[in-house]
């Protein structure tokens, strides 16, 4: 998968995609999300889920795509499976980390 850490004023932001989705529009009903259109949102290193799992350790939000991505933050007890949205059949869930790191 690939995961990509953004340093803003406002926070960390850990971004993580399954690496076959990156590049895909995934669409149904009133949902939309465009990983061509936000790839570079994404698209920052290759790495495995205990990468991930560590970057999860640190952040104020999360925006995770894909079965990898997505498992890896419900292993963390993150949250649970009801937070997670599927979008034909692809989970994502966005994350918040309340009062800072």
């Amino acid at each position: 998968m690939y995961i990509k850490i953004h340093e803003t004023k406002h926070g960390r932001i850990v971004a993580a995609c399954d690496k076959q989705l990156l590049g895909k529009v995934l669409e149904e009903g009133d949902i939309r999300l465009d990983l061509a259109a936000h790839r570079n949102f994404y698209e920052g290193v290759l790495a495995d889920s205990n990468a991930l799992k560590n970057e999860l350790k640190r952040f104020t939000s999360a925006n995770l795509v894909g079965e990898k991505a997505v498992k890896a933050a419900l292993e963390l007890e993150l949250a649970d499976e009801s937070a997670v949205i599927y979008i034909n059949d692809i989970p994502h869930i966005q994350l918040y980390r309340m009062g800072g790191l």
